[in-house]
């Protein structure tokens, strides 16, 4: 074999699994905080603009943190900062608890409630990016350059699952107590930080610092089109996330019955909305990408167009199930264009750097959730179909722009 084709640092597949189930714990967490902790925040006292504020912030910090952490774990181990972000992510999480609880007790009231919130929820955003970053550089490590896609695409469904996984815990655990569900994922990310803590092997030390390849920063020329891509994608995605569960509560006007309230049929609605979206990208990664291990060059364009096409979908036919429709279509294009723009954005350094370019390309998701909720909410107060619209023509001008540049150049330098 030559030596494109060896990892740098192969990992079983069981330990490769145990990192997907780090991420699993993450989106769980990640999600299940607008499912719980936004309502609750407002029976304690605060606003809708003060609970976004908490929420906005935390993933602002979070974001400036993924390529510091990425480089972090460069020095110091992908392993142990892969534990130490998940043991960060509980403990801080738990902290948010105790210090919610003391809101909705009366223990702490007003201003400063907001100033605690905010205060816990910032050393979030500080401690516990690590893991993203670091599991991606892993997982990059892990992989070669034809079976790259696959295993980074694995990360992405396996944050999928926890999206789900989030709500759906959340709907299971409230009847024992509003806050249970946030126990449940201070659990999970505790114990699968004790799981990788014996799966994984040894961090083992770097080379040293005169060896050690020049960290990659936001202006590298090489990784920064694949990283604008990315975060130009995110945006469009943002703002149909933030923005769905309302057009599907305006589209279908439900009423209170004896069964359901119309809230409920909303939440309900939506949920069967996006485990449409990631029931498709479960299988598509795990069904075709793993097994198949595509050329992410080849697949990138038709991902994007499978996107485009379902949001034109989503805002063109009316029945429910049509739109569900549009949402699997979406998850299959999702499935194939993520991975794909992740790997030839690693793809795009020395073999030494891929790990940092992975790590740095983490930063993008979280980027594209700052602005896109915000413009999608923007356009949705103009008109509810504009948000679909928007994010079609986007992420369909990135499709031209794969199909006629990216497509056309080398996988690697």
């Amino acid at each position: 074999m030559t030596e494109t084709e060896t990892p740098l640092r192969p990992l079983t597949r069981l330990q490769q699994g145990m990192i997907a189930l780090a991420m699993v714990a993450m989106g769980a967490g990640m999600t299940i905080n607008f499912v719980v902790v936004a309502p609750l925040a407002r029976k304690a006292g605060l606003t809708e603009i003060q609970v976004a504020g908490i929420l906005t912030l935390s993933t602002v910090i979070y974001t400036i943190m993924i390529p510091i952490w990425g480089r972090i774990a460069d020095r110091v181990g992908r392993k142990r900062v892969m534990v130490f972000s998940l043991f960060a992510m509980g403990l801080t999480n738990m902290a948010f608890l105790f210090a919610l609880s003391a809101a909705l007790a009366g223990v702490v009231t007003g201003m400063t409630t907001f100033f605690l919130l905010v205060f816990v929820r910032v050393w979030f955003g500080l401690l516990s990016p690590g893991l993203q970053p670091a599991s991606m550089a892993a997982m990059t490590d892990a992989t070669t350059t034809m079976t790259r896609a696959g295993g980074l695409g694995m990360l992405g469904a396996a944050m999928s699952v926890g999206s789900i996984l989030g709500p759906a815990g959340a709907a299971v655990l409230a009847p024992f107590g509003a806050l249970v569900p946030l126990w449940g994922t201070i659990i999970l990310n505790l114990v699968v930080g004790v799981i990788l803590a014996f799966v994984l092997p040894r961090s083992r030390d770097r080379v040293r610092e005169s060896h050690r390849p020049k960290p990659l920063s936001f202006t590298d020329a090489r990784v920064r089109p694949h990283l604008m891509f990315l975060f130009i994608y995110f945006v469009a995605i943002g703002m149909i996330q933030q923005t769905v569960g309302w057009f599907i509560e305006d589209r279908y006007e439900f009423v209170d019955t004896a069964a359901r309230t119309a809230a409920e049929m909303a939440v309900l609605f939506t949920g069967i909305i996006f485990s449409c979206l990631a029931f498709s990208m479960i299988v598509v990664q795990f069904g075709y990408i793993t097994p198949r291990k595509p050329d992410p060059r080849r697949i990138l364009p038709i991902g994007l167009t499978l996107v485009t096409i379902g949001y034109v979908c989503a805002d063109t036919f009316q029945p429910f199930w049509a739109m569900c429709l549009s949402f699997l279509v979406v998850g299959v294009g999702a499935a194939l264009a993520v991975p794909s723009a992740n790997a030839l954005g690693s793809l795009s350094v020395s073999r030494e750097e891929q790990g940092s370019a992975a790590a740095l390309l983490a930063a993008a998701p979280p980027a594209g959730f700052i602005f896109g909720p915000l413009i999608g909410a923007t356009l949705y107060s103009i008109m509810p179909s504009l948000p679909l619209m928007a994010s079609a023509s986007v992420v369909g001008i990135l499709a031209v722009y794969a199909f006629v540049v990216t497509a056309r150049r080398p996988i690697s330098p």
